[in-house]
């Protein structure tokens, strides 16, 4: 058997070792407090694409922060990204301070925000990084977030939504961001958004996928069940897709909950289906996906997808529009 870890050097090429840096702090006007990053890049390596990567929430204290995903962040980086991480609003590591702060608790717009601020910033964030300057390639950007963090992506890569609190349609499409990936994000809403959840956060089910033209790998898990959402069972996580004009792609993971294999933090406990096979898998794919969507011409997503989701032994299926 063909495992993803023996495939990736293959693929990708051989991985470098990865300086990170945290936190770096941005003050922010109006932002209760400064916002925190964490950088992550291979040591070696010139014209390297940026990779913004947005948290979810979660039941951990210090996994939806610029300290979480490291399973997603190591590989990435190890593999030619500079990965910046934010540390969001709706961070529990932030909870006591930004209670009552605007925007609380969903923090919806501020998260997006974060992440425009950043390539704002790029040339502060370079300069606080030891060995990056004059490494990075600032017109090739990438965007990758799980759960809430996909919804945040999905703002960013077009999607509309409706404001709960005035009814107004908001965008905040970022159009430096040429290709994303969204990993066991939200849904729709409509008359199905009817889980016990959905009244409580209404933002979740505002958002319009209509508009979301930026291409993107949409990542669902077949046993991610979202029903403290809704009733839909896994195949909402897919509406990014199906709602959304192409190019898109959809990988559906065998056997995947909500964490994807535990993609979140390494052994994880809140992970309800570890399995690192799954996330090296997952790892592979989305980085080959992104460097050939920001590197047209490049075969690692060909390459990547026909050995990891054909034949017998797939760890998903690939639709694609």
């Amino acid at each position: 058997m063909t495992t993803a870890t023996g495939l990736a050097a293959d693929i990708l090429g051989t991985p470098s070792p990865v300086v990170s840096v945290s936190p770096l702090s941005l003050p922010v006007p109006g932002r209760p407090v400064d916002l925190q990053l964490r950088v992550s890049a291979p040591v070696t390596g010139t014209g390297l694409p940026v990779l913004l990567l947005s948290h979810g929430h979660g039941p951990s204290h210090h996994l939806s922060s610029l300290n979480g995903y490291a399973p997603l962040a190591d590989f990435w980086a190890a593999h030619g990204f500079v990965v910046v991480q934010p540390t969001h609003l709706t961070s529990r590591t932030l909870s006591h301070l930004v209670a009552d702060a605007p925007g609380a608790p969903d923090f919806w717009r501020s998260r997006a925000e974060d992440m425009s601020r950043i390539l704002d910033r790029l040339d502060e964030i370079e300069r606080a990084v030891p060995q990056l300057a004059g490494r990075v390639d600032r017109t090739s950007v990438g965007l990758a977030g799980h759960s809430y963090g996909g919804f945040t992506a999905a703002l960013l890569l077009g999607a509309g939504l409706t404001d709960p609190g005035t009814g107004t349609v908001v965008r905040l499409l970022d159009p430096r961001i040429t290709a994303g990936v969204l990993l066991a994000a939200p849904g729709s809403g409509g008359e199905s958004f009817n889980g016990p959840m959905a009244r409580q956060w209404p933002v979740i089910g505002a958002v319009d996928f209509s508009t979301m033209s930026t291409p993107a790998l949409v990542v669902a898990g077949d046993k991610d069940d979202p029903r403290h959402f809704t009733d839909r069972g896994p195949e909402w996580h897919a509406d990014p897709y199906v709602l959304a004009p192409g190019p898109k792609t959809l990988l559906t993971l065998f056997d995947a909950e909500h964490g994807l294999g535990g993609i979140a933090g390494y052994d994880a406990a809140e992970t309800t289906d570890e399995n690192p096979e799954r996330v090296a898998s997952l790892a592979l794919l989305s980085a080959a996906y992104l460097r050939t969507r920001l590197h047209p011409g490049s075969p690692a997503w060909r390459a990547a997808s026909e050995a990891l989701t054909t034949g017998p032994a797939a760890v998903g299926r690939v639709e694609s529009k």
